[in-house]
């Protein structure tokens, strides 16, 4: 069975869901939506919303954060350009076009990475997550809202076999939090993700803490007196 999507396929389902997204989802992700807002701005400062869509999320954001947000569904960056002008969103800094296992921003050019039901649905997670930490400041988090796929049981059953229908509107049901879990181990440069759920159990939040200088070296200085 096919496990991951490619781009064709995304940016096909995007293209389809953008003059209807926020008809569609914009209520029944409202709830997830607010939990990570709010944990993005107890953090504040430049935030990058990755998988920005249609801009349904932008109005929420407070004046004083920076906003900048990149999508790979062009379609749906074009209804977030109208939002912005539209309701004059002045914190908004920019909306970009980019692969998010690719994108064109420096090291450690934001506060906090927020990334509201997508990162199950990108081509890549791994490697979107590795330019999340990239591009995200010492200090800084990642913070992540998703339905994330059972462990076991009848739900995890249904999942894998729903998955292959599931690739044609651009979903990955079966994502499951260990997948994060695993890239963090792996990636190194980030804190192990801590969750809760939210919306009652519908979602899941994730947040991962990128390490300062001084932490990473001191972690290599353990590994190598353990060595």
């Amino acid at each position: 069975m096919k496990t991951d999507l490619d781009h064709a396929t995304v940016q096909e389902a995007y293209a389809g869901w953008a003059p209807i997204y926020d008809i569609v989802f914009g209520a029944v992700f409202e709830p997830g939506r607010k939990a990570a807002l709010q944990a993005a701005e107890k953090i504040g400062g430049r935030i990058l919303d990755f998988g920005v869509g249609t801009g349904f999320a932008l109005p929420a954001y407070k004046r004083s954060n920076r906003i900048v947000g990149v999508d790979i569904s062009e379609p749906m960056l074009r209804k977030a350009h109208e939002k912005v002008a539209k309701e004059n969103l002045t914190h908004v800094e920019g909306l970009c076009l980019m692969d998010g296992a690719h994108m064109g921003f420096a090291d450690n050019s934001f506060d906090v990475v927020m990334a509201q039901f997508v990162i199950t649905v990108v081509p890549h997670p791994e490697e979107t997550l590795d330019e999340m930490a990239r591009v995200l400041k010492p200090g800084g988090e990642i913070i992540l809202v998703n339905h994330l796929g059972a462990e076991d049981g009848p739900r995890a059953a249904f999942e894998r076999w729903f998955a292959r229908r599931a690739r044609k509107l651009g979903w990955r049901p079966e994502f499951q939090f260990a997948r994060l879990h695993n890239w963090a181990v792996r990636n190194g440069t980030v804190d192990l993700p801590v969750k809760r759920d939210v919306a009652l159990g519908m979602y899941t939040m994730v947040r991962f803490r990128k390490r300062t200088e001084a932490e990473m070296a001191s972690a290599h200085e353990s590994v190598a007196l353990v060595g």
